[in-house]
């Protein structure tokens, strides 16, 4: 079988990058790239500028005429590392920027996940989203989202507020257009709980309910940089759809429905285009279709039985691990990552990926992973990517 993405890995610099290239026939490429600091004894700003450094010199050769359509940096120290980060970053960067703090299991102070996209076209729009436009879509990208309400309860209903106004302002809904929102949560065993009755109550105004569906997503622990701030929101949507483009995905035989341990996403969400599919796999843990923790306290069980429910997700859509493009992996305790990754990279040696230390939403879970995947397809109803 013939596959529309080659992986490699780069050196340059004391950085690594690792980059899937996804190019199919006909229709533009896109390139998802995490880059990895390597000089893990240096101190940040070195580690900031290696990566820095590394990005912009394959910018400017090998990926001459891409354009970035989101960016997000994993921090070990978001309230001392942000702001020179920020002074860093151009001021006329006009893609989605998310900055959070989830330290890199590797040691090192700082990592960078960009996604791209050839002969993209991109602007940041007055309210506050970043527009690429591609095609007969509008890809609108929402990173790095706070507010300093009283409490994580009200700052989530707050920012999914806001949210759907500056959909609404660019003709946008969010039980249509939207289509993979990630939520950080601070302290996520205290304060998850008052982010998922927000949720559940704002989806039930927007006709987002278990007779219906919801929408792909992560909730995880990740800290801003400011103390107050308990919720950091990123989110992507794509206007110009139709409803059968949208696949949402269940896996039944490994995956119980959200809404039956009370909270609101779908475990997965797939949208087809005239020539790509895009696979967007939420955070998936070690669960059954009861709605179980399956193998608790053991992390190598865990690991597996997480990717067996993600290769089930995929294959709703028609994708194994062969598409899949990059992989965040979250774990809860940061002594369980020489095994994780060992295990990682016997069976994903090129797949661009991170570990990070972000406890999940559940104590029992000890990893979550989530993925994004893509595929060649030809799908005459619809206009190209």
């Amino acid at each position: 079988m013939i596959y529309s993405t080659t992986y490699s890995i780069q050196e340059i610099g004391p950085c690594r990058i690792e980059i899937s290239h996804f190019h199919p026939e006909g229709g533009a490429n896109e390139v998802q790239l995490m880059l990895h600091a390597t000089a893990i004894t240096s101190d940040f700003s070195s580690q900031l500028y290696a990566l820095l450094d590394a990005y912009y010199t394959l910018l400017e050769n090998n990926l001459k005429g891409y354009q970035a359509t989101f960016k997000r940096f994993f921090l070990s120290d978001a309230a001392n590392q942000q702001r020179m980060l920020q002074a860093a970053l151009p001021d006329n960067m006009v893609c989605a920027t998310s900055i959070i703090q989830q330290p890199p299991l590797d040691g090192s102070k700082i990592a960078l996940w960009v996604y791209l996209i050839e002969g993209a076209v991109t602007r940041t729009l007055p309210e506050g989203l970043s527009e690429c436009l591609h095609g007969a879509y509008r890809h609108l990208w929402g990173g790095g989202a706070t507010n300093q309400a009283a409490n994580a309860e009200y700052q989530m209903r707050l920012l999914f507020k806001e949210y759907i106004m500056q959909l609404m302002t660019q003709g946008g809904r969010l039980a249509d257009h939207c289509i993979r929102t990630w939520i950080f949560v601070h302290d996520v065993d205290s304060n998850y709980a008052g982010v998922v009755k927000a949720r559940n109550e704002i989806f039930a105004t927007q006709n987002l309910t278990p007779q219906t569906h919801f929408i792909a997503s992560t909730g995880i622990n990740g800290s801003a940089a400011e103390s107050v701030s308990k919720v950091t929101f990123d989110s992507y949507a794509v206007l110009g759809l139709v409803p059968e483009q949208i696949q949402h995905l269940y896996a039944p035989t490994h995956l119980n429905p959200t809404y039956e341990y009370g909270v609101s996403f779908e475990r997965g969400s797939s949208v087809s285009y005239g020539d790509r599919r895009h696979v967007f796999i939420s955070g998936t843990a070690s669960i059954n279709n009861k709605g179980e923790v399956v193998w608790p306290g053991d992390i190598r069980k865990q690991t597996e039985r997480m990717c067996e429910n993600v290769e089930a997700l995929l294959s709703e859509a028609d994708c194994t691990f062969d598409d899949v493009q990059q992989m965040i992996v979250y774990l809860r305790d940061p002594s369980d990552y020489i095994l994780v990754q060992s295990l990682f990279e016997a069976r994903f040696p090129h797949h661009p990926k991170v570990f990070l230390w972000a406890p999940v939403c559940r104590p029992g879970w000890l990893i979550e992973m989530e993925c994004i995947a893509m595929k060649s397809i030809s799908d005459h109803r619809f206009p190209n990517f």
